[in-house]
C-alpha cells in the first residue's frame, strides 16, 4: 500500500511539473536586459505620448496567459501595451517549431509544439492539426477581444481600421490587434483550407518559419529552396483575398520568387539587415530595395541574431541603415516580442526606442513614420475594404 501510494505521489509530482513546464520555459525563454520601471526623457515621453505606435509581430499567443491580466514576465499583455502606448499590435501563430531549432538547417520532421499544447490543455483537436492550433491561437484573441470591454479591438478591414482609429482619437486607452500566421504549414498542403483561417481573422500571412515547408523554403531549412508550384497557388489566392504576405524567415530563393510574382506591397514582419548585423535571415541590401518597390514594409526587430546586441542603439542602428538605403517610409518595428528572445525592454519601454530615435537625429515625422505611421498607411490601403 505504501509502494503504491508512492507511485501516486511520484506521478502527481510529474504530472504537476509537466504542466507548469509552459510558465517556467515562458519566464525564461522570453526576458529582458532591464525590468520596468522604465525612464525616458521629458522630450521622449511627450512625442511618444502622440504617436501612433504599430508592431508587426507578437508570439503571445503560444503562451498560457491571459493578454487581458498584467504579468511580471514575458513581453507584453494588454496592459502593458496601453502602458507602452501601443495603438496597433500584429499577433502572430506559432503551430510547429523542429526540435534542436537553430538558425541554420532544420528538418520538419519534428515537432516541439505537441508537447507545449498539451501541457498547456489546449484542445485535442490541436494535438495533430497545424490548422486547428492556428485557429485555437485565433479563437483566444478572439475572446480576450470580447473579454476586453472595447480595450482589445480585432481588426479584419479597413473598415474597421478606420473605426478603431477614430475612437481611439477619443480614446486612446484601446489597442487593435491583427492576426497572422508564423509559416503556413497550418494550410497542411490544402488550398482550401486558407478560407478556414481568413474567416478567422487572419490577414497576415508569414510564408515559412524554421523549416521548409509545402509553400516553400525557409532560411532555416534544409533545400532553403524558392515557391514550390503549390506555393505559387498559395501567393496568388493570398493576393486575390487581399491578405498580405510576410517573407520572415524565407529563404533567399523564396524572396526572390514571391517578389517576382508579387502584385500587392510585401512584409517581412520582424528581421535584421545584414548592413548592420550579417546573418542567415537578416535581409540583404538587394532584398530591402526589392522590398521598397513592392510598396512594402521592413519591421526590425529587437533580439540580437536581428541587430548584433541587445539594446535600444542596436535597433536604432538597424533603422537608421534600412531609413538611409530605402527610405524610411518603408521601415517598422518587428519586436518579436515573446517569441522566445531576449529584448532590451518589455512593451512598457517602448519610450526608450522613441527616445533613441530621437538622440540618433530621427525628426519627430520619421519617428511617427517609423514607429507606426507607415503601418497604419500601409493596412488602410491594403486590408480587404469591409
Amino acid at each position: 500500500m505504501r509502494k503504491l501510494l508512492l507511485i501516486l505521489l511520484l506521478a502527481m509530482g510529474a504530472g504537476a511539473l509537466f504542466f507548469s513546464l509552459p510558465q517556467l520555459l515562458d519566464r525564461l525563454l522570453n526576458g529582458v536586459a532591464l525590468g520596468p520601471p522604465y525612464s525616458a526623457s521629458e522630450a521622449a515621453r511627450r512625442l511618444h505620448q502622440q504617436l501612433f505606435i504599430a508592431d508587426l509581430h507578437d508570439d503571445a499567443l503560444l503562451w498560457q496567459r491571459d493578454l487581458l491580466e498584467r504579468h511580471n514576465y514575458g513581453h507584453s499583455d494588454l496592459p502593458r501595451l496601453l502602458e507602452g502606448g501601443v495603438a496597433l499590435q500584429v499577433f502572430s501563430t506559432v503551430t510547429k517549431t523542429p526540435r534542436g531549432l537553430n538558425y541554420q538547417r532544420n528538418a520538419a520532421d519534428s515537432d516541439n509544439i505537441t508537447l507545449l499544447a498539451l501541457a498547456q490543455r489546449w484542445p485535442r483537436t490541436t494535438w495533430d492539426s497545424l490548422l486547428q492550433r492556428a485557429l485555437y491561437q485565433a479563437a483566444k484573441l478572439r475572446q480576450a477581444a470580447t473579454a476586453s470591454q472595447g480595450r482589445l479591438v480585432l481588426i479584419r478591414s479597413r473598415k474597421d481600421l478606420a473605426a478603431f482609429i477614430q475612437a481611439r482619437q477619443q480614446d486612446p486607452r484601446r489597442v487593435a490587434a491583427l492576426l497572422a500566421t508564423e509559416g503556413l504549414h497550418p494550410l497542411e498542403g490544402n488550398l482550401d483550407n486558407l478560407e478556414h483561417l481568413y474567416d478567422a481573422g487572419f490577414r497576415i500571412a508569414g510564408l515559412t518559419h524554421f523549416f521548409d515547408n509545402e509553400v516553400g523554403g525557409s532560411a532555416h531549412g534544409l533545400d532553403k529552396g524558392g515557391l514550390t508550384p503549390f506555393g505559387r497557388r498559395v501567393i496568388a489566392r493570398l493576393e486575390d483575398k487581399a491578405m498580405l504576405i510576410d517573407l520572415a524567415h524565407a529563404s533567399a530563393a523564396l524572396i526572390d520568387d514571391v517578389l517576382a510574382m508579387a502584385r500587392r506591397p510585401l512584409l517581412v514582419s520582424h528581421t535584421g539587415v545584414a548592413g548592420t548585423c550579417p546573418g542567415p535571415r537578416n535581409l540583404s541590401d538587394p532584398q530591402l530595395r526589392g522590398i521598397a518597390a513592392s510598396g512594402g514594409l521592413v519591421g526590425i526587430g529587437y533580439w540580437d541574431a536581428a541587430v548584433c546586441a541587445t539594446s535600444v542603439e542596436a535597433i536604432v542602428r538597424a533603422i537608421r541603415y534600412t531609413s538611409e538605403l530605402i527610405g524610411v517610409e518603408h521601415v517598422a518595428l518587428g519586436s518579436d516580442f515573446n517569441g522566445t528572445i531576449r529584448a532590451p525592454f518589455d512593451v512598457s519601454g517602448l519610450a526608450q526606442l522613441t527616445e533613441g530615435l530621437q538622440a540618433a537625429g530621427f525628426s519627430h515625422a520619421e519617428i511617427a513614420a517609423i514607429m507606426g505611421g507607415n503601418v497604419q498607411r500601409l493596412l488602410l490601403a491594403t486590408l480587404p475594404p469591409d
